[in-house]
């Protein structure tokens, strides 16, 4: 696989990553296979997805326990990025609270570590700033991780250019993850979309968000940092897999989702659609024109998609190849926006 610098560690990783949330929850909870999914974990460091993204907070410790168990052995292979800052309330119903004190990041850094089989993580994110917490207080806190030497880098997790401008005055921010696809481009400078109540008290837009966002991708190529875009296939709604008709079993997130409902769902399908055409142009597939897409906003830019499945971790590693025409991306930055919001 092609293959791009994370400049602030000048480690070169694989360009498209591998987000493993969804195979602890999230998605269609009922095929979780662990066993499989440490096959499909190590078979990602074959082919070069390096990057693995995971969080104490998927499963409640599971994937990180799951993703540990899958690169034993492995660890000198691998970027590990991980997250704090949320704390799961209810794993049946997913329920979660922000919790980014001091006390709190100290505790969850140990247990990620255990989890996870190492003795440093790579990059260590903020998953959600806390509103009962300055940004200040919590960034120094993660920044005497580093000097501990229990993380290399450090990451925030959906946030503002003002936000991120605040952090990276203490201490550097190696990179930003934001939701970022053809139908969500709020990363990019765009309106600010609905807020993430799931995460407890939400900001104005996007899960924290300070208002509209402002262009974070381009913060961060200006400032030396990754941006890490999830759910860059649109939790699966932009590969054309969903239909019209297709149903999503009960603590699905998406059976939940404004855009994945009924009538939305309909409307979105154009976006799917201009996705096809181009594809069809260079006999490859809709993800991997979503994915291109998304390479194609900055050679900073890494994106994470999910997966459980073999043959679509294959096709995303591939989308790496997929060069696009200044014609692909005028026609792509063309689609509609999506009908509903995020969450």
């Amino acid at each position: 696989m092609r293959t791009r610098t994370f400049t602030p560690a000048g480690r070169e990783v694989g360009a498209v990553g591998l987000g493993c949330m969804g195979m602890s929850w999230a998605y269609t909870e009922s095929q979780r296979d662990d066993d499989r999914s440490v096959e499909l974990i190590r078979t990602a460091l074959d082919l070069g997805a390096d990057f693995l993204d995971t969080a104490d907070v998927y499963g409640d410790g599971h994937n990180e326990a799951l993703v540990g168990r899958a690169v034993a052995g492995r660890r000198e292979e691998v970027f590990l990025a991980t997250k704090a800052g949320l704390v799961v309330e209810d794993l049946a119903t997913k329920s979660m609270r922000r919790d980014a004190s001091p006390a709190r990041l100290r505790r969850a850094v140990e247990a990620s570590l255990r989890r996870l089989g190492t003795d440093v993580i790579d990059l260590y994110y903020l998953h959600r700033v806390d509103p009962a917490v300055p940004l200040e207080e919590t960034w120094g806190a993660m920044a005497e991780l580093v000097r501990e030497g229990k993380v290399r880098h450090l990451g925030l997790s959906e946030v503002s250019v003002g936000e991120a401008r605040r952090a990276h005055a203490l201490h550097p921010v190696a990179a930003v993850q934001s939701e970022l696809s053809l139908w969500t481009r709020t990363a990019l400078g765009r309106t600010a979309e609905t807020a993430d109540a799931r995460f407890g008290t939400p900001g104005t837009a996007g899960g924290g968000l300070e208002g509209p966002g402002g262009d974070v991708v381009a913060w961060c190529a200006a400032n030396g940092a990754a941006f890490v875009p999830f759910a860059p296939l649109g939790r699966g709604f932009l590969t054309g897999a969903v239909t019209a008709e297709t149903s999503f079993e009960e603590g699905d997130f998406r059976a939940a989702n404004p855009r994945f409902a009924a009538g939305a769902r309909t409307s979105n399908l154009r976006i799917v659609e201009v996705l096809r055409s181009v594809a069809e142009r260079h006999g490859a597939t809709p993800a991997q024109a979503a994915l291109a897409w998304v390479l194609a906003q900055g050679d900073h830019v890494i994106p994470i998609p999910g997966t459980k499945r073999l043959e679509y971790l294959k096709e995303n590693v591939a989308s790496a190849t997929f060069d696009l025409t200044e014609k692909d991306i005028a026609q792509l930055d063309g689609a509609p926006d999506p009908i509903g919001g995020r969450y």
